[in-house]
């Protein structure tokens, strides 16, 4: 049987599940925002280990709609994370560029990676003003600039270069929203996951669906190759 240790996943159609049921842009996010919560209950309850999440992309951080979602963070990301921080032992990692977010979000992910830093329960990764082209520069920058010659036969240190670092890549990854597209999100680790699309958008995607994804996800035989 296949084991299941870390899912990605791609949180898609806030907007649009906001616009169906005549809600305003606002609520949908923070209906989304709330999931993001349940998503890792249902994670715990199936003692997957890793979850990696798409939370903002890079090319979206100019849309107007970027502060709705500071907002939403403002409001909502300490009381939810701490919750899950203090009760069921998650830690938080937040990766991405750091460029031109305000002061008070940096300071609000710098606060609850580092009371979370101790945790081993589950570890989410939040992937924030994100994109795999801009992570290839970071790679790049830090070989250009490290004092010590990377050995490039050396898969750990080149794994160790990227955002994950050696976080085992996912098993699966599953996109909600009806897109089935990648959308620039952690190319390098996607390598052998297996890719789940669901018409579902984000704030409705349930813990039933989940468990199914994850019942096809155990029936296949992976081959890692042809």
């Amino acid at each position: 049987m296949n084991r299941l240790n870390h899912i990605a996943l791609i949180l898609d159609g806030n907007k649009r599940w906001a616009k169906k049921n005549k809600f305003s842009n606002s609520y949908g996010y923070k209906k989304g925002f709330e999931n993001i919560k349940n998503l890792v209950n249902f994670s715990l309850s199936k003692k997957i280990s890793y979850l990696t999440i798409f939370a903002l992309s890079s090319e979206n951080f100019n849309r107007s709609s970027v502060n709705l979602i500071y907002n939403i963070i403002y409001d909502n990301f300490s009381q939810t994370f701490n919750d899950l921080i203090d009760e069921k032992g998650v830690k938080i990692n937040i990766f991405g560029s750091k460029k031109n977010l305000p002061r008070k979000l940096l300071q609000i992910f710098e606060s609850i990676e580092k009371i979370s830093s101790k945790n081993k329960k589950l570890i989410l990764n939040i992937a924030f003003n994100y994109g795999f082209k801009d992570e290839i520069k970071y790679v790049l920058n830090k070989i250009i600039n490290s004092e010590k010659k990377l050995n490039i036969n050396n898969d750990k240190n080149i794994k160790n270069l990227f955002y994950l670092g050696l976080a085992p890549d996912p098993d699966i990854l599953i996109r909600t929203g009806g897109y089935k597209r990648l959308s620039n999100f952690i190319m390098y680790n996607l390598t052998y996951s297996e890719f789940f699309f669901t018409e579902t958008l984000w704030p409705d995607f349930s813990e039933k669906e989940f468990n199914s994804i994850i019942h096809e996800y155990l029936k296949i035989q992976r081959k890692y190759g042809l």
